[in-house]
């Protein structure tokens, strides 16, 4: 396994939510030494909520987290990147629940409060030694500056070129509330629930189920839109931290009008990040988006974009600045959905190449060389008159790809 460590980071400045401290540490899990053991620790009691990945094959963390979300108790979300702890039986099982106990020994709460997760390589014993290590060093560490922030961001990556943080800041009931959130990811990116690992915090005032709620919409708008491989994590999840709602406070959770509002800034947070995983697809050229429209409903514009997002034909078209729309055409028809052939059209970056069944005469060496200048490249696809409509964000696939997958774990 080769580890990367977060680099060329453009400068940005964080607002990160009250009450919550954090901590990013190398604990040598990894070879490269890079920091891998993160610890993100409330104050106070909070709302936690999960969505975790639908493959079957499910690490140990995964299985202990999802069942003690959503909950109104939470404390602590460790995370350990260089293992995966997935298809490691018992042993890993027993791993993980050991990894619960003693950050929550540590850090004064029950372990029925801590959220574990790990990322890495599948199919290796945790060294736990070395976690346990790991642990202590992040507990001794916690601070909430924005540095502290950064550490624990860095301290999740794998294959990341560089770290995937955003924050926002959204005005209700007359002031503000903070959203803050890392994640990470650059390969065996296909979520279909949310993404590979992350996190999203705030101060706002919001309750177990309704946060449970607010974050599978949230997952569905962004994270389940993008891909790099079409390969879905046995590790997959995402966390919704809310410190405004504790079990020790009599806090008034957000009314329903008052939740939208925040949904749609942290809908907007999440989206930041999912384009950034998609932009750090492991030796990706380009970033693609697909978008649909005139299909028979949302949900078909949406199949119709990911199928087309994902053909490797498609995807290699991209990498190499070539307009071949037949190969996105051809997929919109064999996505499943019904499409209407006559009125289907094509636009690749601004240029009509289809148009309502019928080729058009293009320049194909100017719109190439545009293509390649580009490092984003926009397919708009129209599949008839109906109202469904649909974004699906992409990265290219390259020769680089298959020669960083082909010696993953060697």
């Amino acid at each position: 396994m080769t580890d990367t460590a977060p680099q060329n980071d453009p400068p940005t400045s964080h607002v990160l939510p009250k009450g919550i401290r954090f901590a990013g540490v190398a604990a040598g899990i990894k070879a490269s030494g890079k920091p891998d053991v993160s610890m993100i620790v409330t104050d106070r009691p909070s709302v936690m909520a999960g969505v975790y990945t639908t493959n079957q094959i499910v690490a140990a963390p995964v299985v202990l987290t999802r069942a003690k979300t959503p909950t109104s108790t939470g404390r602590v979300v460790l995370t350990n990147s260089g293992n995966a702890n997935a298809c490691t039986g018992e042993e890993g099982i027993q791993n993980a629940k050991a990894m619960c106990e003693l950050a929550a020994k540590l850090t004064g709460c029950d372990s029925a409060d801590v959220m574990v997760m790990s990322t890495g390589v599948i199919g290796q014993p945790l060294p736990m030694e070395k976690v346990r290590a790991g642990i202590e060093a992040a507990a001794g560490k916690l601070g909430d500056a924005e540095t502290d922030f950064i550490a624990s961001a860095d301290a999740i990556c794998t294959t990341d070129q560089f770290r995937k943080t955003v924050s926002e800041t959204v005005t209700i009931r007359g002031q503000q509330f903070r959203i803050a959130a890392m994640c990470k990811g650059a390969g065996m990116i296909a979520p279909n629930m949310a993404t590979m690992l992350g996190v999203v915090m705030t101060d706002a005032p919001i309750g177990p189920e309704a946060a449970q709620a607010s974050l599978k919409q949230i997952a569905g708008q962004t994270f389940n839109r993008v891909s790099v491989d079409g390969h879905t994590s046995t590790n997959d999840t995402v966390m919704l931290v809310c410190t405004g709602m504790s079990v020790s406070e009599d806090v008034q959770e957000f009314n329903s009008d008052e939740l939208e509002i925040w949904q749609e800034a942290a809908t907007q947070v999440a989206l930041r990040l999912a384009k950034m995983l998609v932009a750090d697809g492991e030796g990706a050229a380009r970033f693609f988006e697909v978008r649909v429209s005139g299909a028979a409903s949302d949900e078909d514009a949406f199949v119709i974009a990911k199928t087309v997002a994902a053909s490797p034909l498609v995807k290699t078209a991209i990498t190499g600045g070539d307009p071949n729309w037949g190969r996105i055409v051809s997929a919109a028809g064999y996505a499943g959905p019904k499409i209407d052939p006559e009125r289907t059209s094509l636009v690749i970056d601004g240029v009509m190449v289809f148009e309502n069944g019928t080729p058009l005469s293009i320049d194909a060496a100017k719109l190439s060389e545009s293509m390649k200048a580009n490092s984003e490249v926009l397919a708009d696809l129209t599949v008839g008159e109906g109202p469904g409509q649909a974004s699906f964000w992409a990265s290219d696939l390259t020769e680089a790809y298959v020669r960083f997958n082909s010696l993953y774990t060697t």
